[in-house]
Order: structure tokens, then sequence, then C-alpha cells
């Protein structure tokens, strides 16, 4: 398999799907400012949110599941060597985390979300009732629709073999993401059945 550069050209961005500031509007608006913001993390976020959440707690979302279906072509592929990343696809049920941000720094974290997750527009962030051991918040989660042209749909293993093998981006490859993601659920005591066979993948060669 020819070498593919970890780290793609900075001129090198994908056309945006959707235009990402009216989104941002919308979102800023439907959270209102007149209280704290939650966000639903669900992997990279729990453990590298990019911001100090003043709370965080294990939560589940019904109507929702974590999935490595979402193609990445600048965080942790190129755009011509695609590298997954996670989204929220519609059914089944996520466990994750919430985070708390204070009331006061709540613009600034949906502005830094924003550059992080939506720089093409591709999710759709929805506020989700998320159940807590604290009782159940309102928070944003990023979710992706199998409409979307960056849904994977099912892969063939070897298809997999080939992204963890020599996808990577701009935050590194797509299974040292994969394997960190799981590592930490694991931490925070959540099973996740199916990344865990996924990963499998990742111990045979890519052919």
């Amino acid at each position: 398999m020819s070498h593919i550069p970890l780290i793609p050209p900075p001129c090198v961005l994908p056309v945006p799907v959707r235009d990402p500031a009216p989104m941002l509007a919308r979102a800023k608006d439907e959270w209102g400012g007149r209280g704290d913001l939650w966000v639903f993390a669900y992997a990279s976020l729990i453990w590298r949110p990019d911001f100090d959440p003043s709370e965080q707690r294990l939560a589940r979302v019904h109507g929702w599941h974590r999935a490595l279906k979402m193609w990445s072509r600048v965080n942790r592929g190129t755009p011509e060597c695609p590298g997954l990343v996670f989204a929220l696809l519609p059914g089944g049920s996520c466990q994750g985390a919430v985070l708390r941000v204070p009331q006061r720094d709540g613009e600034a974290v949906l502005h830094q979300l924003w550059d992080r997750e939506m720089m093409t527009g591709v999710y759709d962030p929805k506020w989700l009732p998320c159940q807590t051991p604290g009782g159940t918040v309102r928070a944003l989660g990023f979710t992706l629709s199998r409409k979307s042209p960056n849904f994977t749909g099912d892969l063939p293993a070897q298809r997999y073999r080939e992204i963890f093998a020599g996808a990577g981006g701009r935050y590194g490859s797509t299974l040292d993401y994969a394997r960190q993601t799981l590592q930490c659920l694991k931490d925070h005591g959540i099973h996740d059945h199916a990344l865990h066979r996924l990963l499998h993948h990742a111990r045979e060669p890519a052919r």
C-alpha cells in the first residue's frame, strides 16, 4: 500500500456540505443563553473536549447510537484517503457523557465546537434529552442523517483494514482515534461491543 501523509496540506479542504453559520445561529437561539450549556459527548469530546467543563456526568441517549460511519477528509483523513469519525445515527441508544459549560462560557464554547465539528456543516446538531444519575438534562449532540453524503453505510472488512492502516489527518489517524475512544469508554465503564469488534480489523493486514 502506498504511503499516505498523515497531515494534509492546509489549503486542501473539502467543500462545505452546508453553510454552518445558520446552524450555529439556530443553536445559540435554541440554547438561549439563560442557563448553563450542556453538551453530549460520545467519542473524542469525552477524552479531548478542548474546553473545561465544570461538570461531567455519565449519560444515556435513547433513539440514537454511536457509529464509526462518517467520512473524515480533514480531522482523521484526507480527500485522497478519507478516514472515519463517529456520529450519532438514528436508532438504539448511546452511552456517553454530558459536559456542563457555565452560562458565561456557553457562547464561546459553541463557537469552538463549530470550528471543530462543523467546519463543513455535515452534522445535524440536535438538543437531546440525556438521562443521567442526577436527572435528565437537555444537551447538544452532533447527529448524522443516513442521507448525508458523508454517511459511509456498511463497509466491507477489507475497506476498514485499509482505513485503519493508512488514513490520518490533522488530529491523527483513524485507528488511534478509534482506539482512544474505546479505551476512554472502558475507563468510564461503558462497553461498546460494536467498536470492539470493528477494531479486530486493525489486527489483520490490509491487502
